[in-house]
């Protein structure tokens, strides 16, 4: 039985204190992994600018070396792919290298092997390729082999005994390759035509170890933004 004048406990007041604290207890943690999201998405973001950063340094490098080059090619500014005209290098449907098409690679390829594989470099790069290319003339698998021999004598001729050497020579052979890709990626005239003459070439490219670490990071990225 209840004294008179006692009061029964204020188990409403203990219930809203104990919401409160709940809250704030909750509005931290949400505050933390605010903090830690962005502090892991400015990270991320960092870690593509210095992917890019290396990649912008190499192309930047290239074009300094080849801008008043007597060589004919084109050097893509945002990969840093470059292109050889295949009539410099072959006769038309032919996969044998001319002797101008000698003379060109003599001249090329030290330069660009030992800028790509300096000391500053060589750790970042994954891979050197000589890719072929064809017109679009003829079937997709006739095209494939014609690209992948041309590409492939451009490798033989980089190796025989009789090219100049040079100072990566020998370590390149851990990362250069070659490849054909038939008709598949062909080349437009600014008028949008197609150019049958362009679309047959060889180009050069070199991708990053951390290039596909880089696709994945910015895929991440976007998705979170």
């Amino acid at each position: 039985m209840r004294r008179k004048g006692s009061q029964s406990p204020n188990y409403w007041m203990s219930f809203a204190d104990m919401m409160s604290a709940l809250l704030m207890v909750f509005v931290l943690l949400l505050a933390v992994v605010v903090f830690d999201y962005r502090e892991d998405l400015a990270e991320k973001e960092q870690q593509i600018e210095d992917i890019k950063g290396v990649k912008n340094d190499i192309i930047a490098a290239l074009m300094a070396e080849f801008e008043d080059s007597n060589i004919d090619l084109v050097i893509d500014p945002n990969t840093g792919a470059i292109q050889l005209a295949t009539n410099i290098l072959y006769a038309y449907n032919s996969a044998e290298i001319t002797a101008e098409g000698k003379k060109t690679l003599a001249q090329f390829i030290p330069k660009y092997l030992d800028i790509l594989l300096q000391d500053k470099y060589r750790d970042d790069i994954a891979s050197i390729i000589i890719e072929g290319h064809a017109d679009n003339t003829g079937e997709y698998l006739y095209n494939l082999g014609l690209s992948q021999e041309r590409a492939f004598s451009v490798l033989k001729i980089i190796y025989s005994k009789d090219f100049p050497k040079f100072e990566q020579q020998e370590y390149s052979k851990q990362v250069v390759t070659a490849n054909g890709r038939s008709n598949v990626v062909p080349v437009y005239k600014e008028d949008g035509s197609y150019d049958a003459d362009g679309s047959r070439r060889v180009e050069f490219l070199f991708r990053l170890k951390e290039e596909e670490k880089m696709e994945e990071i910015q895929k991440v990225v976007e998705d979170q933004k």
